[in-house]
C-alpha cells in the first residue's frame, strides 16, 4: 500500500490490496504535501493519520477492504509502528518518479 503525492495531483492510494507493504512516495524531496491532511514527513520517514488511506483517491470503497486495513494497523501496532496518541502509522519515504 502506498501513500502518494505528487504536487500536481495531490495524495491518491496506490496498491491498496497490497495491506502486507506500506510506504509513501513523494515525487520530489522540494514538493512535501501540504499539512493539513495530517500527514507529516521528516526526512525519510512520516506519519501517516490511520484514517487517511481510506479517505484517498484509489482506496477501494468495499467493506472487505476497510476489514483488511484496519487487520494491517492491528498488526502494525503489534511492531510498534503505530503512534497511538497521534493515531498515526510510521512509514518510511521513497522519491518515486511520476506515476502518471
Amino acid at each position: 500500500m502506498i501513500v502518494d503525492y505528487e504536487k500536481s495531483r495531490g495524495l491518491r492510494l496506490l496498491e491498496a490490496e497490497d495491506t502486507r507493504n506500506f510506504k509513501v512516495t513523494i515525487a520530489s524531496p522540494v514538493d512535501l504535501p501540504p499539512a493539513e491532511r495530517g500527514l507529516k514527513i521528516n526526512g525519510m520517514e512520516a506519519l501517516v493519520p490511520i484514517a487517511l488511506p481510506p479517505s484517498l483517491p484509489g482506496a477501494p470503497e468495499d467493506p472487505e477492504w476497510l476489514e483488511a486495513y484496519q487487520n494491517m494497523v492491528e498488526k502494525a501496532a503489534g511492531h510498534g509502528w503505530i503512534d497511538s496518541a497521534r493515531q498515526s502509522i510510521y512509514a518510511h519515504v521513497e522519491i518515486a518518479p511520476s506515476r502518471d
